[in-house]
């Protein structure tokens, strides 16, 4: 029993995979799900389609592996956060839609909460910033427009979950409704200082306590899942959102360590210890992790919300690429943009701007622009946005970071990478292992589990693969800069006409 099966659910797809002792993915499998956008700003998913993929994933991972589910240790789960499902704790069924994180359609709300001076009391408790991005307001639209669902809400009736909650729900069998503070963190209904969902928030979105879920740490065993699922019962020993699961797959456990996850989005976080720092620079404070027995570890998280995303909108929506692997080469087969920028703002802007009214903005076009041109500003852009998070979050910090771990499927993009290390202006990091989001989850089920034994051994295990050193002029750097911002000043405020 020296297995762990990491269930990672992202936003467009559900993974499942199988990590050995020593780290190794010995078995993946991958399913794609439907992205639903039925009207503008909205985005949705439908939860028993994330549920089914999840599972399926799940059983696909254990066969390539040739292991039976009484061989792994521990199943953990790591998570895209925010997104909210509601369902009814008899049925299990959802009552409505999931409402993805990118979804905008609770601007106005944010909008108006802030207009009566709420959001710094709102930052000092939760150290997020107000904004649709996160669950609470997508709960209270969900509570004021299904039918009948605050009521039955408020007789206990129904229950409330971001996609961890989901999963934990239905791989108990409907026995457990929990989630871990990493996921409680990311609802703006919880109080990261006394770490417990703040009765204060709860009132100020009127969200009646009975629909929340209990919250554990994230290392621990929440439950076991339903024998008849998987073949046999396991415990869930580990949950935490994906970027701080990334995080801890990174092995920045030392205060100051950095990674960024390239995904759908981009998410950077940099450990604060056992500090929560209320940020100068709108990035979010946030609980990277929980222990049973120690302290809560900490983060400073700057949130891009386009990244990945971006190459699949050149592939369905501009249709210039036919699969994200060709945006490389293509955006390689020309030197520079010819002072094209592509300000990704589809769903507005996050960090450090955090300007729900943007909108994507493609500026410097000439007749002369083709197709190469827009792939290497998207590629440009991913890391321009990702350069604004990372001296933002150097300023908060107080000091220099010195490197970035990078993680997630476009980090495996040579030319990206070079691309963020020029703009940074420091060295980033690839390791051998680049599924960290999902080997994080496994670690905190491992150290639960005891198949590990503490931070170091899980720290011996990180191994460098590529290091990109930064080639660009500081000059260069800086008038490039300069000229990025320019072309996001054009994208700000535009659904307001």
């Amino acid at each position: 029993m020296d297995h762990i099966l990491a269930l990672d659910q992202g936003t467009t797809s559900s993974r499942a995979l199988v990590f050995d002792r020593q780290g190794a993915v010995v078995a993946l499998a991958q399913q794609e799900f439907t992205q639903h956008f039925p009207q503008a700003g909205w985005v949705e998913h439908d939860a028993q389609e994330i549920w089914r993929s999840q599972l399926a994933v799940a059983r696909q991972a254990l066969l390539r592996a040739g292991l039976g589910a009484h061989q792994l240790r521990a199943l953990a789960i790591t998570n895209q956060r925010e997104t909210t499902v509601l369902w009814d704790r008899r049925t299990g069924e959802p009552v409505a839609p999931a409402i993805v994180w990118q979804d905008r359609r609770t601007a106005a709300v944010c909008d108006a909460l802030r207009q009566r001076g709420l959001a710094p009391r709102i930052q000092r408790k939760t150290g997020l910033v107000l904004d649709a991005y996160f669950s609470a307001t997508k709960l209270q639209w969900l509570l004021d427009h299904v039918p009948g669902a605050r009521a039955r809400a408020e007789a206990g009736e129904l229950a409330f979950g971001t996609i961890d909650s989901w999963l934990l729900w239905n791989l108990t069998g409907g026995r457990v409704h929990a989630t871990d503070a990493s996921n409680a963190a990311r609802t703006l209904l919880f109080n990261i200082h006394t770490l417990q969902w703040d009765e204060e928030l709860l009132s100020l979105f009127n969200i009646p306590r009975a629909v929340l879920p209990h919250v554990h740490p994230s290392s621990g065993v929440f439950g076991e899942t339903e024998a008849s699922l998987l073949g046999a019962a396991v415990p869930v020993a580990g949950i935490a959102g994906d970027q701080q699961a990334a995080t801890f797959g990174q092995a920045c456990f030392a205060p100051g360590m950095a990674k960024n996850t390239y995904g759908t989005g981009c998410f950077m976080l940099m450990n604060t210890g056992d500090t929560a720092v209320t940020s100068r620079h709108r990035l979010l404070g946030t609980v990277a992790w929980l222990g049973p027995h120690t302290p809560a570890a900490y983060a400073l998280e700057g949130s891009v919300f386009m990244a990945g995303a971006t190459i699949q909108w050149l592939r369905d929506g501009l249709q210039i690429i036919k699969s994200a692997a060709e945006v490389e080469a293509l955006a390689a087969s020309v030197s520079d943009t010819q002072d094209v920028y592509l300000v990704p703002a589809f769903a507005g802007l996050g960090a450090p701007d955090w300007d729900g009214h943007a909108r994507g903005t493609l500026v410097g076009m000439t007749r002369g622009t083709t197709r190469a041109h827009i792939a290497r500003a998207a590629l440009e852009a991913i890391a321009l946005q990702t350069a604004d998070v990372f001296h933002a979050m150097g300023q908060d910090a107080g000091v220099p970071l010195r490197e970035l771990r990078v993680d997630g499927g476009a980090s495996r993009n040579d030319l990206l990478m070079q691309l963020q290390a020029d703009y940074l202006g420091v060295p980033v990091l690839r390791p051998a292992l680049t599924e960290t989001t999902a080997f994080g989850a496994a670690g905190l089920a491992g150290l639960a589990s005891g198949l590990w034994s503490g931070a170091d051994e899980l720290s011996a295990l990180w191994k460098l693969e590529r290091r990109f050193e930064p080639r660009l002029p500081a000059a260069a750097r800086k008038a490039k800069l300069t000229r990025w911002r320019e072309a996001v000043d054009r994208s700000r405020g535009w659904d307001r006409g």
